[in-house]
């Protein structure tokens, strides 16, 4: 039996374990302050258990001060395992946070209390990114126990507050302790991918998100000839909005999709009653933008379709970004992680792995705009954040199987 048979074969036996843990981590609800939680510190506690039971060499909590979480702050784990020999060292970053689940009419069951339907786990977290995470963490494990040894040094991050800018997560992470990553380190962020597993993501669109606020006169439904509706101005707004994608319509076929999008999201409540026109409707725009285009002209295209319709209902209408983040420079195709990763998936699965772009923003962008090469990657069905997200345990096994791969080393 080869070295690698042997850690498979481990992994193999691991189906039990992966329920177990979707089970502890799903339960332990890792909300930031600005979807109503009061931060990631049950789960990460969690997290450091299991950790600390396959011996890191080294294992710190990072606090990052955030005086609206528990305790007044968000935490933050790096582990490392230094027993492999020589560079360049490897490091796999997951995150503990989750969205809230939305409407709980639109989910089968509990979102907190996983539903296990065969292949499938249910629950809100599990593929974003617990899946990220159980399958790094079984890798190493197996990898460990199998007595073969760490080809490469190892490190495992996971960090608070990625599904809400990362102020408290990885960013606090690179500009306080930023010296601990080399540039030839092998960076693996598993928080995106494909169905086959085979998308090896090294770039991404620039990321702006809008607030409009419509301000028209509140009214008597029965006499709207005394006020201005600024529902309606809101509605005829995002319609008009729609003209972005003729705008900036340059399709890359690097990404997927290929070009820019446009997409109004979130709508504040307004009126509570039927029969008042409301006078003031505050809706929001998630924007995923190709590198081409500077998002300043975004914000201008914006900003000049909500003062045509201003001007023609005689509204007010304040455009404003509440987040924006600059495409940075890719992760060469040619990087070392990136040809590493897919020598794993062909070891493991047999299939040819591609590197591509995509909207989706991930926290790998802070590592590149900090010169750092990096790569997500992951096996999944994109069924982050919607109602009844899913994963497959057989695709965490499989990924266990790519990491463990990467961490015996060629």
């Amino acid at each position: 039996m080869s070295e690698f048979e042997k850690i498979f074969q481990l992994i193999d036996g691991y189906g039990e374990e992966v329920i177990n843990l979707q089970t502890a981590l799903t339960s332990r609800v890792a909300l930031g302050p600005e979807n109503g939680g009061s931060g990631e510190h049950e789960k990460t506690a969690f997290i450091r258990g299991l950790l600390e039971s396959i011996h890191p060499s080294g294992l710190e909590e990072i606090k990052a001060p955030d005086e609206r979480a528990q305790d007044g702050y968000r935490p933050n784990l790096i582990a490392d395992w230094e027993s492999g020999e020589g560079e360049p060292k490897i490091w796999v970053l997951s995150h503990s946070d989750i969205v809230p689940p939305g409407d709980l009419s639109l989910w089968e069951s509990d979102p907190y209390q996983i539903k296990v339907e065969g292949d499938r786990i249910i629950g809100r977290g599990v593929e974003d990114d617990q899946h990220g995470f159980i399958s790094s963490y079984l890798g190493l494990k197996a990898v460990l126990e199998s007595g073969l040894g760490l080809g490469r040094r190892v490190g495992l991050i996971i960090v608070a507050d990625e599904e809400t800018g990362s102020e408290y997560g990885l960013g606090y992470l690179l500009k306080n302790y930023g010296n601990r990553f080399k540039d030839d380190d092998l960076i693996v962020v598993p928080d995106a991918g494909n169905e086959e597993g085979t998308m090896i993501e090294v770039a991404e669109k620039s990321l702006l998100w809008l607030k409009f606020t419509v301000t028209g006169k509140q009214c008597h439904a029965s006499m709207p000839h005394k006020g201005k509706n600024s529902l309606f101005g809101a509605a005829r707004l995002i319609v008009s909005l729609a003209e972005l994608k003729e705008r900036f319509d340059i399709s890359e076929e690097l990404f997927s999709p290929p070009e820019s999008t446009f997409e109004p999201t979130k709508m504040e409540a307004n009126v509570p009653n039927v029969n008042t026109i409301p006078g003031r409707d505050v809706f929001f725009m998630d924007c995923r933008v190709l590198p081409q285009y500077q998002v300043d002209e975004v914000l201008s295209a914006c900003r000049e379709i909500a003062s045509g319709i201003e001007t023609e209902l005689g509204l007010d209408i304040a455009v404003e970004p509440v987040y924006r983040q600059e495409a940075t420079e890719p992760t060469s195709a040619e990087a070392s992680v990136v040809k590493a990763l897919a020598r794993a998936i062909k070891r493991v699965t047999g299939k040819e792995a591609k590197p591509m772009g995509i909207g989706g923003g991930t926290v790998a962008a802070f590592f590149r705009r900090a010169g750092l090469s990096a790569a997500v990657w992951s096996t999944g069905f994109d069924s982050a954040h919607q109602p009844n997200e899913y994963c497959l345990i057989s695709n965490i096994l499989t990924d266990a199987k790519i990491f463990a791969c990467l961490f015996v080393g060629d």
